[in-house]
């Protein structure tokens, strides 16, 4: 067997929205995988040395013009080869079978009929709902391969040729509406591809430790920003094990940040770690550098700006003439793709650790988390030994509560939404609600306002939004049902203790369409 960790399984991207689930799925099946635009050639995708390439779904059809293709010469490598949905078909037509227009479009929960058990549906019931979504569909296996299932749109739903290493299903087994979905891709892994399940909290701990004392060298000294999120305690922490004091952390307090954020970073990152914090008083800067700033994107360019400025500045006074080489960030897939820097991916918005740093950074940068996704990060904290109150803190934007209020930002309006915020994670805290909710971004309507009644006088408030959504990993997000009770004490608390706030709204739309925060 091969070790996932040194061969990635590349799951080539036909434009599915589920690519990235699927990459998620291999790595919950403890093998390490990587995704790649459908234009990487064969030499490239072998160069990278794969242990499996998975072909993803994709909204095309095989046949139409300008369709999404594969090269035939994938199939003659001797690297294992699944097929999911698009890829499916496509795996198909290449090796000479047949897909065509059956007539019989499968949308949603279908009932897949196992017709022999093969690798992949052996000891899974014969009949068992699984989610199609496809047009076409392989009406002949190509030659060598065994069909495993069907369905009433799709003669062909499942095939596979041990021998060649090459097996693969119309339906999509990464989604949870699929439920032998990941037994299924567990097994193409182990007993078809022959993967070693090794990508696992303490691997991945090992590997980056070398990665990076391999990209720092011996003597190089490193800076990291550290916000007390989760992602950068994370990160600080595996460039700490690996090049020791040659790591400083510095915490701008730019006067973005919740209430009390600033006392646990000082308190508990450095009581867990041991590790050098400078604290840095930015609050200043940044509120006359975002005066009369409305726009989302200039704000999240300003503070990005602004923090490379207060780490280099911080770097000057630390480097006492040796030089300070490297900058050390929390950056994650979802955030790299968000920002345009994922296969194919629109920039959604730019991170300020991603598409908002300056063009002339002085700093060669540290990402040792870029790879992984939220769940990941945890696990290597607790891996690392962090405490429970960094490793399960819910996730706070690096640019903070700028981004969660519409309109300009001052001293003022930040003291409002401060203590809204904190009232919401009080109350919610209280109800048991940490584990259930992913986060909750308090929203400060700064350019509304609207008529209320309070002591038998009349106000004219804005209203803050809660936004509380439940996810795995930021890519998609559902709005988290708090109960009622909950809600009630959060809008009395908030209308009664915050003076400038008449209305609290509930935000209930989920990700896709609408993005985890407002800004």
């Amino acid at each position: 067997m091969s070790s996932s960790g040194e061969h990635p399984v590349l799951v080539v991207d036909y434009g599915a929205q589920y690519a990235q689930l699927i990459a998620r799925r291999v790595r919950e099946a403890q093998v390490y995988s990587e995704v790649v635009p459908h234009t990487t050639s064969v030499d490239d995708m072998l160069a990278k040395d794969p242990a499996a390439i998975v072909l993803s779904g994709g909204p095309a059809s095989v046949y139409a013009e300008g369709a999404p293709s594969v090269d035939p010469a994938l199939f003659e490598t001797g690297v294992p080869v699944f097929g999911i949905c698009y890829g499916f078909q496509l795996m198909a037509s290449a090796l000479g079978g047949t897909v065509a227009h059956t007539g019989d479009r499968e949308y949603g929960r279908t009932e897949l009929q196992v017709t022999e058990a093969g690798r992949l549906h052996g000891d899974i019931p014969e009949a068992h709902p699984v989610w199609m979504s496809h047009g076409d569909g392989v009406t002949a296996a190509p030659e060598g391969f065994t069909t495993t299932a069907s369905s009433p749109g799709a003669p062909v739903a499942a095939f596979e040729d041990v021998d060649r290493r090459l097996a693969g299903v119309q339906y999509h087994p990464e989604v949870g509406h699929s439920p032998h979905g990941q037994l299924v891709l567990e097994r193409f892994l182990r007993d078809v591809a022959g993967i070693r399940p090794d990508w696992t909290a303490a691997n991945i701990v090992e590997e980056t430790v070398e990665a990076i004392r391999a990209q720092v060298g011996p003597s190089g000294r490193a800076i990291c920003g550290l916000s007390g999120g989760v992602d950068s305690a994370v990160a600080a922490a595996l460039v700490q094990r690996a090049i020791g004091d040659r790591l400083t952390c510095v915490f701008v307090d730019h006067g973005l940040l919740r209430e009390g954020e600033r006392g646990q970073v000082e308190r508990d990152f450095v009581a867990a770690t041991g590790v050098d914090l400078v604290t840095v008083d930015a609050e200043e800067v940044f509120l006359r550098e975002l005066a009369d700033v409305v726009d989302p994107e200039e704000k999240r360019k300003i503070i990005g700006r602004e923090f490379i400025r207060s780490f280099e500045g911080a770097a000057r006074d630390l480097a006492e003439g040796e030089g300070v080489d490297f900058l050390v960030q929390g950056t994650l897939y979802p955030d790299v793709v968000e920002s345009g820097g994922g296969t194919g991916a629109a920039n959604i918005k730019s991170h300020h650790n991603v598409g908002g740093l300056p063009d002339d950074l002085q700093f060669s940068l540290v990402e040792p988390l870029r790879a992984l996704f939220k769940d990941e990060v945890r696990a290597v904290g607790a891996e690392l030994g962090l405490p429970e109150s960094i490793v399960q803190r819910q996730p706070f934007p690096g640019p903070g509560l700028a981004i969660r209020i519409i309109g300009s930002v001052s001293a003022d309006r930040l003291a409002t939404l401060r203590r809204a915020d904190a009232i919401a994670r009080e109350e919610l805290t209280a109800a048991g609600l940490d584990r259930t909710i992913w986060q909750c971004p308090v929203v400060l309507l700064a350019d509304v306002r609207s008529v209320g009644v309070q002591g038998d006088g009349r106000t004219y408030g804005h209203p803050v939004v809660i936004r509380p959504v439940s996810s795995e990993d930021a890519m998609t997000a559902d709005w988290t049902r708090v109960p009622y009770e909950t809600l009630e004490r959060i809008s009395t608390r908030i209308t009664n203790e915050c003076a400038e706030i008449n209305r609290v709204v509930l935000d209930v739309t989920s990700k896709p369409p609408g993005t985890i925060e407002w800004e």
